[in-house]
């Protein structure tokens, strides 16, 4: 259980959150929402225990499984199964029972082969009592159902990308949750940052299912409507005009509905009170002139002023970050190039014999299963990378802009304002403090260290970077992730305007219409094809 009394938020000196009074119990299935910025990564992380509040008590019983949004993944050098597996301490016995049975067969002294089945038998009484073999198997199952293969669970975790080890992530955090068997019995509260992010339409489906059997609490943030639509039961909405959350004991579409029909009381409540008011304050001009009448003129107004301040204050349209990228500098009519691409990470090949020519102005989407190497592509593209063989050749006046989907081109321990200055040396700097305001960063958020902005807000910061920059090429890995609706409408609306060249990796079909490809590279084998519909519904699955 999560309890939070007089629990107060603040980023800076904004205040995200006042006076809020939060309870997480057994079969709670909240959906934290709100605008990019509101405080919802913030408040997530306050009640994990990886932040501190700025006043309020906060108590925490029993277990948790947190996955931020940018989640720590360790010790880069373990396997991926491993990993899922020290969720309950299960990689570290495994190795000790392998050991074990090694020296078992080596050993000819009969008392040391002896001490070696005896350590044995301990610890195969230990992982017997942690579920054995069937939590294996589970820890299995669930890695499937989120697209890690077998192949992938058996790769140390510096050999995936970044969806994969996200999913990793995931997996860990849901075999932990799935203890007491399947449908997570454990009683385990998941608090889960954006957990569909990387997450094919398959392995959405089936954490869909998982979330609405989990028997502990659950607090999801999502832009995912369907989602929450489908699992919660309770709705959180924070307020970032007014420092508040609203506390909704429903499901999503009922949610939807009440905060509708709360709205439209309230402007008609403010509309009749204002008209009210309006009238009263006519009548005690006329009054005020005459010093007989000057004292039911100042009651009339100290009642026209009453009349309005006791009611709900409307709440203020949400802003919306205005996304342009920009206007493409000048170059050839081939600007990139790439030959014979390949790359591997130890005996693993990710994919081999990749061509590809970026004309000036054209519009590319990479296709491909989880794992297949479509961000590996990018990187190379873009230069973060180094490949195998083959090589990258730019043309003449290319200006590259690369879009991340984990944020890296930020240097999350440098403020924002330095952030948007390394990407744009030369702009003036009030040009660039227009710019930052266009995409919602003023005043004191500017020198905010990037690192404690949430999944929304760094995504609008690297959107500022790129618009920032002259590039006619631009490389964007999933730049839809972690955007609330309206944002997101405006990077497609962006996407539509502009002229340069685009090379676009994404699950968002919305991202690709907006886009309209003229080709698609399929990996692993980097077949090209022109573009067709029909790859549309592969966009999802891949």
């Amino acid at each position: 259980m999560i309890t939070a009394t007089d629990l107060e938020l603040r980023a800076g000196s904004r205040v995200l959150l006042a006076d809020a009074s939060l309870r997480v119990q057994a079969g709670d299935r909240i959906g934290l929402v709100g605008r990019n910025g509101a405080g919802k990564t913030t408040t997530l992380r306050v009640l994990a225990g990886e932040g501190e509040p700025y006043a309020g008590d906060l108590r925490r019983t029993g277990e948790l499984g947190y996955l931020p949004q940018d989640p720590r993944e360790g010790d880069l050098g373990v396997t991926a199964k491993d990993r899922v597996l020290s969720a309950r301490g299960l990689d570290e016995l495994l190795r000790e029972m392998e050991k074990s049975q090694s020296a078992m067969a080596e050993h000819v002294d009969e008392s040391v082969r002896d001490k070696a089945v005896a350590r044995y038998g301990r610890l195969e009484e230990r992982f017997a009592a942690l579920g054995g073999y069937a939590a294996e198997s589970e820890a299995a199952r669930i890695c499937s159902n989120l697209g890690l293969a077998d192949r992938v669970l058996a790769q140390e975790l510096r050999t995936l990308s970044g969806g994969q080890r996200r999913r990793v992530e995931l997996a860990r955090i849901l075999f932990a949750a799935s203890e007491a068997g399947a449908g997570g019995g454990s009683g385990t509260i998941l608090l889960l940052d954006e957990p569909t992010n990387h997450l094919d339409a398959d392995s959405i489906n089936w954490l869909r299912g998982f979330l609405r059997g989990h028997n502990g609490g659950l607090i999801v943030i999502s832009h995912d409507v369907d989602l929450l639509a489908d699992v919660v039961n309770k709705v959180w909405f924070l307020d970032a005009t007014r420092g508040e959350v609203d506390l909704y004991n429903m499901g999503w579409k009922k949610y939807l509905e009440a905060r509708a029909a709360d709205e439209k009381r309230r402007r008609r409540e403010r509309a009749n009170a204002e008209k009210k008011a309006g009238a009263l304050m006519a009548q005690a001009d006329k009054m005020r002139a005459k010093a007989t009448k000057a004292v039911a003129a100042q009651n009339m107004i100290k009642r026209a002023e009453k009349l309005v301040s006791g009611l709900d204050e409307v709440r203020q349209a949400d802003k919306v970050a205005k996304i342009r990228f920009p206007d493409p500098a000048p170059c050839g009519k081939t600007p990139l190039t790439a030959e014979d691409l390949s790359k591997s990470y130890g005996s693993l090949e990710i994919f081999t014999g990749v061509d590809l020519a970026i004309d000036k102005g054209s519009r590319v989407v990479i296709l491909g299963l989880n794992g297949a190497g479509k961000t590996t592509l990018l990187r190379l593209l873009g230069g973060m990378e180094v490949s195998d063989s083959g090589g990258v050749v730019p043309g003449h006046g290319l200006r590259l802009g690369y879009y991340a989907q984990e944020h890296e081109t930020l240097d999350h321990n440098a403020s924002v304002w330095s952030n948007v200055r390394r990407a744009a040396p030369d702009t003036p700097d009030q040009q660039l403090r227009s710019l930052l305001g266009m995409f919602l960063f003023t005043g004191e958020q500017l020198d905010q260290p990037a690192g404690t902005l949430s999944g929304g807000e760094k995504t609008r910061l690297a959107l500022a970077g790129l618009v920032s920059s002259a590039a006619n090429v631009l490389l964007l890995d999933e730049p839809t992730n972690n955007l609330d609706p309206a944002s997101r409408e405006q990077v497609l609306d962006a996407l539509r305007r502009y002229e340069g060249a685009v090379v676009l990796v994404t699950h968002d079909p919305g991202a690709v219409e907006a886009l309209e490809p003229e080709r698609v590279i399929l990996l692993p084998d980097g077949t090209e094809d022109h573009w067709s519909a029909d790859y549309l519904e592969l966009v999802q699955l891949a």
